[in-house]
């Protein structure tokens, strides 16, 4: 499973995606270069050894998406980048089994100066994880599995 989208218009390039493979955070940067962004402010959310609220070293996650995720995703992308300055915009979250190290979410903004491009990223961060429909399972290293955030 792979749904990408990327439009770009006058006012900003928006690209969001749902994917099974690696994320590249300098693809996203890439995807939206401009020649007015004076700041590219980037996320990349990674998976960890362990969860603070879970004993136990985890190994694993297991990311799941409900099938209309990819177009719910396209809609926050382009509502976080018809903000006044924003020059592109690019956020991607990844599904399937990751590692630890892995690559779950990037989220990058371009604008003219760091303080939008900073804000505007952090908002769609915070966005995406609170109303983006994909589900997490943690692979513990004893064997044992759990959802996280049901």
């Amino acid at each position: 499973m792979s749904h990408a989208a990327l439009d770009r218009s006058p006012q900003a390039a928006v690209r969001s995606a749902i994917r099974e493979h690696a994320l590249d955070p300098a693809e996203h940067v890439h995807a939206i270069t401009h020649p007015a962004a004076g700041a590219v402010a980037t996320f990349v959310g990674q998976v960890r050894d362990h969860d603070p609220a879970v004993s136990g070293e985890v190994v694993a996650l297991e990311y799941s998406a409900h099938p209309d995720a990819p177009q719910i995703l396209h809609r926050l992308a382009h509502a976080a980048a018809a903000q006044d300055g924003v020059l592109g915009l690019a956020v991607s979250h990844r599904v399937g089994r990751l590692g630890v190290g892995d690559v779950a979410v990037v989220a990058a903004v371009a604008t003219a100066h760091r303080a939008l491009a900073f804000r505007v990223c952090a908002d769609l961060v915070e966005t995406v994880k609170a109303e983006l429909p994909v589900w997490k399972r943690e692979i513990l290293a004893d064997g044992n599995a759990l959802w996280v955030g049901l």
